[in-house]
């Protein structure tokens, strides 16, 4: 009997905050579609948990990559070391995020701040700069960040995170506008209310079970991964 083929046979892939949410969903959809995951995030246990996941459901094994990243050199480091590994990526999702506070923009702990601009926007950035060379290496290079609802228009409260992926968002569509000639293609989405430790922690009186579960929008991540993807520089909004 032939075998089937999957939507992402061979890929590599890169996921940051992988161990749970969704990052550890796409994760473990991207495995199951045949792509070689390369998984990073701060908690080895998480990242363990994803990888007998993995193996679980489809017999493959993860590459993990324990990291915080707001820890910028490292991210140059992982770079370098999966060029080493495997010459090349076909697939970067900047997933990693932090919520920060909500609270009155000049009442901002200004640590607060820094560590949100770090990791929701400065990270990512690093991120880029660091993968570019290998997924200009691909065939078909897909870059796919997280964004959010709350880029649409200033919303009273949301401070430094709705500021960080406002800047996130323009940076990512500016990177595909410098590619428009490549096969590259940079694209973001926005998953809306989702099940998520952040949106809980955003919406506490919110019901969970009320929203769709990390697993329901997997979908998007596999379309926007596939060489056959022509959308360049497009906001998704799942709703």
């Amino acid at each position: 009997m032939a075998k089937t083929s999957k939507r992402l046979d061979g890929r590599i892939a890169l996921i940051t905050g992988a161990s749970r949410g969704i990052g550890a969903a796409v994760a473990r959809r991207y495995a199951a579609e045949g792509a070689h995951v390369i998984a990073t995030a701060r908690t080895q246990a998480g990242l363990e948990e994803l990888d007998d996941a993995i193996k679980s459901e489809t017999g493959a094994n993860a590459t993990l990559l324990p990291m915080d990243m707001s820890d910028f050199d490292n991210i140059d480091k992982m770079g370098a070391a999966i060029y080493e590994r495997f010459g090349r990526l076909d697939i970067v999702v900047g997933n990693a995020g932090t919520l920060g506070d909500l609270t009155p923009i000049h009442q901002l702990d200004p640590k607060v701040w820094d560590q949100v601009m770090a990791i929701n926007l400065t990270a990512n950035w690093r991120l880029l700069r660091a993968v570019d060379p290998l997924i200009r290496a691909s065939d078909a290079g897909r870059a796919i960040f997280l964004s959010s609802g709350i880029t649409k228009g200033p919303r009273a409260y949301w401070s430094a995170y709705a500021i960080s992926k406002t800047a996130l968002e323009y940076m990512v569509r500016m990177y595909q506008a410098e590619n428009e000639k490549t096969h590259i293609r940079a694209n973001l989405i926005d998953p809306g209310a989702t099940r998520t430790t952040m949106r809980a922690t955003a919406y506490p009186g919110e019901d969970p079970m009320t929203l769709k579960t990390p697993d329901d929008i997997t979908e998007t991540f596999v379309e926007l991964a596939e060489p056959s993807c022509a959308l360049m520089g497009e906001v998704i909004r799942l709703g």
